[in-house]
């Protein structure tokens, strides 16, 4: 096996040493476009040599139109199984029968060649994969139910060739929330670190030194998934959390702080690292310019010895702001699925990710 490549670049030379050419001289008046949106470490270009073990190798999505895809699918299926070259800059491009785990490639000299080429529609595949019609506006509540991580490799996968000339507008329609919709986004996220923003102080003054510690990790967490709404960049899984936050342009400064949090021997270290993070979001919320400033004081609760940015101040701003009817009809601070759940088997079932959309209407 070669040695290691990122896998968008090796997906760019798929298309161009091995696709291309043959739909250029077999199919050349057949429109079509190529791209790697869907899943993968190498779609958001944080594959490593390990990703080489299973799911990973010379991968693509051809999309033809909906009239052509009937008439065409299996055809091209079956033609890419005895026409694709065995390898590509050395990888195989066959992988493992019966597929498992996203696939393992297998070098092979003969045919027919088990690719990893997915031929659908533009239709089908966003349908699928992110739950929206894509000739259709996109509705909060279809935005809300959509896992950030698949936003994700919408956002970073690579077309490669566009005939049908949808992909490029998708991709650039979803690039982001409407404004009204990242407004509540952050609300809602400034909400959860009201919500437990006293209880580190609160759990060491009483000698709890594990659940201080616990909320502490749960509170960076939950700054964390704010800087990267501020910033306006989806947030993948938490397998590349941490490493994504670090290209976030907030890393240097916070990243130091979280590392003195968790380092922290008592709760009262933690709290004056925390006062500093919480400066620094303050900072970076009123850099927005989307309310009016608000004031960096970093203040006792109640009364009480524990200094806290009294997050609410945020909710409330930020709520005041929106206009959107259709957003201001949902429930205040509840947010997107992201926000309400983190079990993975939910996360990664699309229609089951959808049924949340009763949390939203139940509540009007």
């Amino acid at each position: 096996m070669p040695q290691f490549t990122p896998g968008l670049t090796l997906a760019h030379k798929f298309f161009t040493e091995a696709i291309q050419p043959l739909m250029d001289n077999h199919f050349p008046h057949l429109p079509y476009s190529a791209a790697r949106l869907d899943w993968g470490s190498d779609t958001l270009g944080f594959d490593t040599p390990m990703s080489m073990d299973h799911g990973w190798g010379p991968r693509m999505t051809i999309f033809l139109s909906e009239a052509d895809f009937s008439a065409m699918e299996q055809d091209l299926n079956g033609f890419f199984a005895y026409h694709l070259p065995f390898s590509v800059q050395g990888f195989p491009i066959h992988f493992d029968e019966p597929y498992a785990n996203g696939g393992r490639m297998q070098a092979k000299t003969t045919y027919p060649i088990h690719h990893m080429i997915t031929i659908t529609t533009p239709e089908k595949f966003f349908a699928e994969y992110i739950g929206v019609e894509i000739h259709q506006t996109i509705s909060p509540l279809d935005w809300l139910t959509i896992p950030q991580q698949r936003l994700l490799t919408v956002r970073k996968g690579q077309i490669y060739h566009d005939g049908l000339n949808v992909l490029t507008k998708t991709q650039k329609q979803l690039n982001w929330y409407p404004h009204d919709l990242w407004l509540y986004l952050m609300a809602s996220q400034w909400q959860r670190i009201d919500q437990e923003e006293p209880f580190m102080g609160h759990t060491g003054s009483v000698d709890d030194d594990l659940g201080s510690r616990l909320i502490a990790s749960r509170l960076i967490r939950d700054v964390m998934k704010l800087v990267f709404l501020i910033e306006r960049q989806y947030a993948p899984y938490s397998k590349w959390f941490g490493t994504a936050f670090q290209q976030l342009n907030h890393s240097a400064s916070l990243s130091p702080l979280f590392e003195a949090i968790l380092d922290s021997q008592d709760w009262k270290t933690r709290e004056s690292h925390f006062s500093e993070v919480y400066r620094i979001l303050i900072d970076a919320h009123n850099a927005l310019e989307i309310t009016p400033p608000i004031s960096p004081d970093i203040t006792n609760f109640h009364g009480r010895p524990f200094l806290v940015p009294h997050s609410a101040r945020f909710v409330q701003a930020l709520q005041a702001q929106i206009q959107e009817p259709e957003i201001l009809k949902l429930p205040p601070s509840i947010g997107s699925i992201d926000q309400i759940v983190d079990n993975t088997d939910m996360l990664e079932n699309l229609a089951l990710s959808k049924r949340i959309t009763a949390i939203y209407q139940d509540s009007d």
